[in-house]
């Protein structure tokens, strides 16, 4: 986007006028010579072969090296965009000595190319200027043979010499415009590339709705490579306004279901289907219209918080509704203890806020945005357990009336949603409730025991429908602590 296109630019702007102007003065002057002396102009052809046996090597050398250059580029830049986001982590690790010997490395590499492309385009030159001096001293010798023998006069060979000399010049700058285009012919092949990759199709024929239908995922199966799935015939209904969880080990699959969901990539095989109708049928920007997302990270952009509340909302948002949606999401406190509240710089990918703070402006944007399916991805689990408490809070608001699908890596926040998926290695091998898998699903007997500090004889005691269940949404039990348990380990279940 940056190295290769201004490659391209220097072509043009620099090289592509000299082209024009050389090539109509070459025209030009080898039609008066032909009329002056076509035997001698002649001789002036014989110096093409020569000069391609020159100019075709040393081409083919500078496209090797531009495509190298560029190569080497793109992988120092991003050496070096890793190592400045991550720059914490490097020195916290200690690996400064590391990523200094890195960097210097392609620094070098990139040097490297540097000189051995600046050595053929000095050579370039040079020899053809030789090519064409030796030309001209070809010229003079026959053209003083010419002259004595009576077949040429003076005036007109001094006239042959100066129209050669006005060939020798544009030439000169007709290779380096070659050796420029085979270099600009290695930057442009990943550009071409890029051009030529499949867009996504935002608009649509048929625009997707807020309708009260279930969500149905049928026989769902992908892979991010060929031979390798992912997921494996997944399938499940998420009724209107109740919540699902998706609970499991990691790399069960249960993230790349939610960029299905989203459609940033197509199924392999199978459907998700909308009240009846494929999801794929419908315009992408209507379909993630309807959907709130929420993750782990929490993502802010560089800006203000007001920036960021409204980030991708095609409509005027006052401060009314922002201060609202702040309200629910128990975020309007610290945004107002803020020096300049809503219009405060969050930073570079939010930065200078905390985790807790980060979370509660993305539950605002998703309110703002009021989405008709909402998609978790374990929205507290890197919080500290009082900015948990006040995010649940602000969750329960959201989810309010709201399609639900959670991904959950502790169970005493889906204890009570309407259903329960328990996904291994791509496929389900659990649904139901919380008591019902408790006492059908081994695995997640398991986990239940580990994480909740619970026994499953206690069952026989649970209280009846309608009565106040052990575990409210949200309310994490045990102080999230974990047993090393031999089979499920401390951490499998971690994001």
């Amino acid at each position: 986007m940056t190295n290769d296109t201004g490659i391209l630019k220097t072509l043009i702007s620099e090289h592509l006028a000299s082209l024009f102007t050389g090539v109509i003065s070459i025209v030009g002057s080898i039609s008066v010579l032909l009329y002056l002396n076509w035997k001698m102009t002649l001789v002036l052809f014989t110096v093409l072969p020569l000069s391609a046996l020159i100019l075709v090597p040393l081409g083919r050398q500078m496209y090797k090296i531009s495509k190298g250059t560029q190569d080497e580029t793109a992988s120092f830049t991003a050496t070096l965009s890793g190592v400045l986001s991550e720059i914490r982590l490097v020195k916290s690790s200690g690996a400064e000595a590391r990523e200094y010997e890195a960097g210097r490395t392609g620094i070098m590499n990139l040097l490297s190319f540097g000189i051995r492309e600046g050595k053929i385009s000095a050579m370039i030159s040079p020899l053809v200027s030789f090519v064409f001096m030796m030309l001209l001293v070809v010229i003079i010798g026959y053209g003083g043979m010419q002259v004595s023998s009576g077949a040429l006069t003076a005036g007109e060979l001094v006239a042959f010499i100066l129209y050669l000399i006005q060939i020798v010049m544009p030439l000169t700058q007709l290779t380096q415009f070659f050796t420029q285009i085979q270099k600009a012919k290695g930057a442009s092949e990943r550009i071409i590339e890029t051009l030529a990759a499949e867009e996504e199709v935002y608009e649509g024929a048929e625009e997707a709705v807020q309708v009260e239908e279930p969500i149905v995922i049928e026989d769902l199966s992908f892979g991010y490579k060929t031979g390798e799935q992912v997921l494996n015939k997944v399938s499940f209904t998420m009724q209107p306004g109740q919540v699902t969880a998706i609970v499991g080990p990691s790399g069960g699959g249960k993230t790349t279901l939610f960029s299905l969901l989203e459609r940033f990539y197509r199924p392999d095989h199978g459907l998700i289907k909308l009240g009846g109708k494929p999801v794929s049928t419908f315009s992408l920007r209507s379909w993630r219209k309807l959907i709130g997302y929420v993750s782990q990270e929490s993502p802010l952009l560089a800006g203000t918080i007001a920036d960021n509340l409204a980030y991708g909302l095609d409509r005027e948002v006052t401060e009314a509704e922002m201060r609202r949606a702040a309200e629910m999401a128990y975020a309007d406190k610290f945004i107002e203890e803020l020096p300049d509240g809503y219009q405060t710089d969050v930073g570079e990918r939010g930065v200078k806020l905390s985790g807790g703070q980060r979370q509660r402006i993305a539950i605002a944007r998703a309110l703002l945005r009021d989405p008709q399916i909402l998609m978790l991805d374990e929205a507290t689990s890197s919080l500290d357990s009082q900015s948990e408490a006040v995010v649940q809070k602000a969750l329960s608001n959201l989810m309010k009336g709201r399609t639900t699908i959670v991904i959950a890596h502790r169970l005493a926040t889906v204890v009570n949603a309407d259903q329960i998926i328990f996904m291994e290695k791509g496929r389900i091998t659990g649904k139901g409730t919380h008591k019902e898998l408790l006492l059908d699903h081994e695995l997640y007997r398991e986990f239940a025991e580990q994480q909740l500090q619970m026994n499953v004889p206690e069952l026989e005691s649970a209280p009846a429908e309608g009565e106040e269940a052990p575990l409210e949404y949200g309310q994490n039990t045990g102080g999230g602590r974990r047993s090393a348990h031999p089979r499920i380990g401390g951490s499998l279940f971690e994001g």
